[in-house]
């Protein structure tokens, strides 16, 4: 009975979230209707900086929402299925990393070549924009059939290395058969509509996600419980919903309605379009694909030191991250567009502007979020699971790893405007360095530290490495950003 209690609740909470979400966006229609955006992008360089954020960041951030229960519904209703939820919650979040694999090929593709298009946009030139999106396309979609292939025949192997026991392979293999044949419209959702929201049309990028999230939750429950098909119920609900809004998203790409359309004469791959654009996406890549391999040894240390029990803590403590990190990029995509446009205009006033306005809603939001995680975490952990030692071992879990979730608004505010100013190698630097120098070394190098309580010792390396990488990463876009300013001044 409280199982469906909790289910019953929290289907309420998101369908109150969705009508709000449709709310604001119809608030903003009007505002939108205004300006005439359908060729003309002269707004981006003068309306107010801070009316512009937020009526580009309002839909973009409900979107970013959205697209968060979109990633964790799936978990939420898993671990709730009965009998076997924590097991059920282990197993799919072992997934994580073959997940966050894909969501990573997307944003090679389209995080790098939106920016790109935003910017020849501001330099008037719509064929070298459009021409960047046609050879975005065509990658997207030969990445997609490659790791559909790699996802399907090889997700076994991959899920036992990468931390599933004998109690939750099975569960992860069911999710990951069915859920790898959707890549290619995880792959062309994701990163097709960045496009969308780097031409202003945030509100169209909104529905992109909402469209899927509407269907997700819905089938979701179907398939899981009145399909009893748990966990490969809830990868089909998430596939057919992707499909969904991937058909959204391309028609409106190659429809009128779009500023840039994919065209069949840009198509064709052409290295001197298609590189630059996959240099500047390697960051955000790095990034999310570190994330995979974090996951990895996370999951094999709190197995080895933990058991399933902490490989199931970890799951929830990736989905609670996600509510600190998404809404962070919503922010960051929503300006992306205003300091991109700006740049390639040399307005350096309005970049610096856009930049800082961005910075500080950032740190507001994600100190707020770090007191409420602090203050509440058995409320988080019980979204997830209702297994009590589940929920007492989380709840002591996310206080250490997210000790530092405050200073997020800093990391994520200078990583979208490094690829907002075409900065590549700065946003490559800045994202090994928080993963690759530091994390990893110090999953396996804290547990020998702390010799104490060796399982939060290994959720502990996330905030040592999170105020080194954050430090770092504010030094360095203090010194790049003046360098970029005083270089279009000079231009």
């Amino acid at each position: 009975m409280n199982s469906w209690f909790v289910r019953i609740h929290f289907c309420f909470f998101v369908y109150i979230f969705q009508f709000i979400c449709v709310t604001i966006d119809s608030c903003i229609l009007h505002e939108e209707r205004k300006i005439k955006m359908n060729n003309n992008k002269e707004f981006l360089a003068t309306e107010p900086i801070g009316k512009l954020l937020l009526r580009l960041a309002i839909p973009t951030l409900a979107a970013q929402m959205i697209n968060m229960l979109y990633n964790i519904i799936d978990r939420i209703y898993i671990g709730h299925i009965p009998g076997s939820g924590a097991l059920a919650l282990t197993g799919v979040g072992v997934c994580m990393p073959l997940i966050m694999i894909i969501s990573a090929f997307a944003a090679l593709v389209g995080n790098g070549g939106a920016p790109r298009a935003s910017i020849l946009m501001g330099k008037k030139d719509l064929d070298s924009a459009e021409n960047i999106l046609g050879n975005c396309f065509t990658m997207q979609i030969i990445i997609s059939v490659i790791l559909t292939l790699v996802m399907f025949f090889g997700n076994r192997t991959f899920l036992m290395a990468f931390g599933a026991s004998k109690n939750t392979i099975e569960y992860a293999v069911s999710y990951m058969n069915i859920y790898s044949l959707g890549t290619i419209f995880v792959q062309l959702t994701l990163g097709m509509n960045t496009f969308i929201t780097a031409q202003g049309f945030a509100k169209t990028g909104m529905y992109s996600v909402l469209i899927g999230a509407v269907i997700n939750i819905i089938l979701d429950p179907i398939f899981i419980f009145g399909c009893h098909m748990g966990v490969r119920g809830a990868a089909l609900a998430t596939i057919i919903s992707q499909a969904c809004s991937c058909i959204w998203v391309l028609s409106f790409l190659f429809g009128t309605k779009s500023t840039l359309r994919i065209k069949k004469q840009n198509l064709t791959l052409k290295a001197p379009v298609i590189l630059p654009c996959l240099a500047l996406g390697l960051s955000l890549f790095i990034m999310q694909a570190s994330e995979s391999i974090i996951s990895v040894c996370f999951n094999s240390s709190l197995l080895k030191y933990g058991g399933d029990v902490a490989v199931g803590a970890m799951t929830i403590l990736t989905s609670v991250m996600q509510f600190a990190m998404l809404p962070l990029q919503g922010l960051g995509q929503g300006a992306q567009p205003i300091m991109s446009y700006n740049y390639g205009a040399k307005n350096t006033d309005r970049v610096k502007g856009t930049f800082f306005l961005l910075l500080k809603a950032s740190l507001t939001y994600s100190i707020i979020l770090w007191g409420l995680v602090m203050l509440f975490p058995q409320v988080f952990a019980g979204i997830f699971t209702s297994n009590p030692a589940l929920v007492i071992f989380t709840k002591k879990a996310l206080r250490v790893y997210m000790a530092v979730m405050f200073m997020f608004g800093i990391q994520i505010s200078c990583q979208m405007a490094f690829n907002s100013l075409g900065k590549a190698i700065s946003s490559i630097v800045v994202a090994v360095m928080r993963k690759f120098v530091l994390l990893i070394p110090l999953i396996y190098i804290m547990p020998h530290i702390f010799t104490t309580d060796q399982t939060m010792a290994v959720y502990m390396a996330e905030p040592v490495a999170d105020f080194i990488a954050v430090t770092f990463t504010a030094i360095l876009f203090s010194v790049q950003f003046k360098k970029a300013l005083a270089a279009i001044r000079l231009s």
